[in-house]
């Protein structure tokens, strides 16, 4: 028969069957079976029945939100899958900073409405939903087009899942784009524990390039599967910063933080299940401030980077990232932690005390410049001048010895001349990053430049510009990085290299990658025992060579996060 029958056998209850048709009939009667069979099975959204595919597009973030999602709908009794021609719904979780990545999602739902089509010509009905920025920016548009897109879920409407994909099954479009003062998801855990073992979501990091895209592939797996457990979450949601070129406060709403209570009882759950890493994730993670207990809303006023001004007025009470910090990194002292992404302007004393102090606080710093002019940076709105971000750069740098720099660049913004531009190429050459996202302007409706600025510089101007950042910042990377070899680097093994069975991969603390061979080594908690490193293992590598992106070195010794840092 042109279809294939799957017992499921679920607690409590009789085996039930599901069926799973063919997108080639042999003969109708074959279709007709089916549909009767699906029909007397009641097969509705939250039976169990429903295979959903979800696929992330943009940052971290949407990668949590995926999780999000996920967990809401696996409440609810569906089920996930990684084939695409195994869905019978298709989720995208979109991302709307630049209009790449808007196309890109375009592109993808035009593949997707062929498939649709065998799909509806079989009877087997297909649900595609748009999730995420691109929703809450272009619900219309998304709703309109071509009649494809099925439902449109915003950042703060994932919880009405469940009803939107209701709605579709009866064939109506359905969409919830309501931004929240409030919604964190702080009750939603997005790592869940199966009885198979500990299934965490791990970003598939090799996936992406550092300079030019930051598109994030999600994989949900076992703990035994898995290349090493990694895991992000949420900490706050939102933007107020109001810079003119970007769309997120739009798309994503003003700045609200989860309880602080909520995050350490997630953390905690990740060490449980054996994570080394954990990243907290924040539109402005450093501007964390948790005012949900009454005791926390003091009157204490926040501190803000030397020369660094905001377009709101200074918040009041809660408790801030600092404390934040501290709770968490002392969770589990094998337990790395990372966050991104910060805005310079919120890094007080005590935040870069701590991450020094810290030797599980990776020391590693993500501080967007966009621009090194400070013309530019006024019309971006960003709050500081070209001085006032070298300040801050020299102040991390005093404060925390060997610290790893990211940064983020716009080539070409309103009204960006050559001199502008030369301007950046030199705070580039002058700080020399070890990492770099690095982009051509791209004007996003909405924003305080489409409606005040002029889009006026070419798109192959943008282009050259962005080219020449580019090179620069490998080059002043590649110097860099160089400086560590002949050095000894802690690595946390990701799994196997890419390029080579014979090779391991895995990323240093200051999130650059390292790969050296996989070779037997001693253990430093027994020197005579000689192992093999595995995913999930620390290990400390002899840097032998270096480019802008990747390390290469030598395995010493498999040790301890805790280990490395008293031999230091």
């Amino acid at each position: 028969m042109g279809w294939k029958q799957l017992i499921c056998c679920l607690p409590g209850v009789l085996p039930v069957v599901r069926l799973r048709a063919s997108l080639e009939w042999k003969s109708s009667w074959e279709q007709l079976a089916c549909e009767t069979v699906k029909r007397d099975l009641r097969i509705t959204p939250g039976s169990g029945f429903i295979a959903v595919y979800l696929e992330t597009y943009g940052c971290q973030m949407n990668v949590n939100d995926t999780e999000i999602a996920w967990a809401i709908l696996q409440k609810s009794g569906y089920t996930r899958t990684k084939a695409l021609d195994e869905a019978d719904v298709i989720l995208l979780v979109t991302c709307s900073v630049r209009e790449k990545a808007e196309q890109a999602i375009w592109n993808r739902l035009q593949h997707l409405k062929a498939l649709k089509a065998r799909r509806l010509q079989a009877r087997l009905p297909l649900h595609i939903g748009i999730l995420g920025c691109m929703a809450e920016r272009l619900k219309e548009k998304i709703l309109h087009r071509e009649k494809l897109v099925d439902i449109v879920a915003g950042p703060d409407a994932y919880r009405d899942l469940p009803r939107l994909l209701t709605v579709a099954e009866s064939g109506q479009q359905a969409a919830n784009v309501l931004l929240s003062l409030e919604e964190t998801y702080a009750d939603i855990l997005p790592v869940q524990t199966s009885a198979g073992g500990t299934t965490a979501f791990v970003v598939e990091r090799n996936s992406f390039h550092p300079v030019r895209c930051r598109r994030i592939f999600l994989y949900c797996q076992t703990a035994r599967q898995a290349c090493v457990s990694l895991a992000a979450l949420s900490i706050m949601r939102g933007c107020d910063n109001m810079c003119s070129y970007c769309i997120v406060p739009f798309t994503r709403g003003r700045e609200r933080s989860r309880p602080i209570a909520s995050i350490l009882q997630e953390v905690k759950m990740l060490s449980d299940q054996g994570v080394k890493e954990v990243t907290l994730l924040g539109q402005n993670v450093n501007s964390f401030r948790d005012t949900s207990e009454v005791q926390f809303q003091s009157a204490a006023t926040p501190v803000l980077s030397r020369g660094f001004s905001t377009v709101y007025k200074a918040k009041p009470g809660g408790l801030r990232f600092a404390h934040l910090l501290d709770q968490v990194s002392r969770i589990d002292p094998e337990m790395r932690i990372r966050f991104t992404s910060p805005h310079p302007k919120d890094f007080p004393d005590e935040v870069l005390q701590l991450i020094q102090e810290r030797h599980n606080i990776c020391k590693q710093l993500h501080l967007p410049a966009q621009s090194g002019s400070t013309r530019v940076l006024e019309a971006m709105r960003r709050g500081y001048t070209r001085e006032a971000y070298l300040e801050l750069v020299h102040h991390v740098r005093d404060s925390i010895p060997g610290v790893s720099l990211s940064s983020d660049f716009i080539a070409g913004f309103c009204g960006e001349t050559e001199e502008d531009h030369q301007q950046t190429v030199s705070l580039l050459r002058e700080v020399r990053y070890n990492v770099g996202f690095l982009f051509a302007y791209s004007m996003r409706q909405k924003t305080r430049a489409y409606h005040r600025l002029q889009d006026d510089v070419p798109a192959d101007v943008k282009q050259r510009r962005l080219e020449e950042l580019i090179t620069v910042f490998r080059e002043e990377a590649a110097r860099t990085n160089g400086a560590v070899v002949g050095h000894s680097q802690l690595v946390l093994v990701e799994g196997p290299s890419k390029r080579s069975a014979s090779e391991l991969c895995g990323r240093n603390d200051g999130n650059i990658k390292v790969i050296f061979p996989d070779a037997k080594i001693e253990d430093a908690a027994d020197c005579k025992a000689l192992v093999r490193a595995q995913p999930g293992d620390y290990v400390l590598v002899k840097v032998t060579s270096a480019g802008s992106q990747t390390l290469k070195g030598v395995p010493l010794c498999r040790t301890t996060l805790s280990r490395s840092a008293a031999c230091c």
